[in-house]
């Protein structure tokens, strides 16, 4: 980690917008292959494919990884604090403070990544002193597009991001949503 990157905390639980975002435990490594291993998410996000129970174990280490770095916080999506429903992540990117999100196909349609990453965006707002959040996504993810519209993001005039990923090309937009 850099001096000039503070670290995160070494445990957060975020509530509101009727969620609890908490940090991943050893528990959840067999509720994760069901959150993570379906073609959309293989498709829109780096996640690797198949996502297994050594590919969770793989995830957990590396979220434990990248908080202790300062560079990134992934955090289970929950109603309630118990069973994780998603995942929304806050990192540190060169382009800013970025956020990104995965719902598990079988709670999707209930504004689950619009309420986290609300939630989330106003912790990086508050706690982190961001001015502005951002999303990068692709144009055809239609899912994702709505949720940056529902959170109150707007596509900025920024270049696109290309690149490749799992052997496809991709071009990523970038959605901003300023400091209140």
């Amino acid at each position: 980690m850099s001096s000039t990157m503070p670290s995160f905390p070494e445990r957060i639980e975020l509530s509101g917008e009727g969620l609890v975002l908490r940090d991943w435990t050893e528990a959840d490594l067999t509720a994760m292959p069901e959150l993570f291993d379906h073609p959309d998410i293989a498709y829109w996000t780096p996640l690797v494919s198949p996502f297994d129970e050594a590919a969770a174990r793989t995830r957990l280490d590396r979220d434990r990884q990248l908080r202790a770095e300062g560079t990134a916080i992934l955090l289970a999506i929950t109603v309630d604090g118990g069973a994780p429903l998603g995942e929304v992540m806050l990192r540190r990117a060169p382009e800013g403070t970025e956020i990104g999100y995965a719902v598990g196909p079988a709670h999707r349609g209930q504004g689950l990544a619009v309420r986290a990453v609300r939630v989330v965006a106003a912790y990086a707002f508050e706690q982190m002193g961001a001015e502005q959040v951002i999303l990068e996504l692709e144009a055809e993810n239609a899912a994702s597009v709505a949720v940056a519209t529902k959170s109150g993001f707007t596509l900025l005039d920024v270049p696109l991001i290309t690149g490749e990923e799992k052997g496809r090309p991709f071009t990523l937009q970038t959605w901003g949503l300023n400091r209140p």
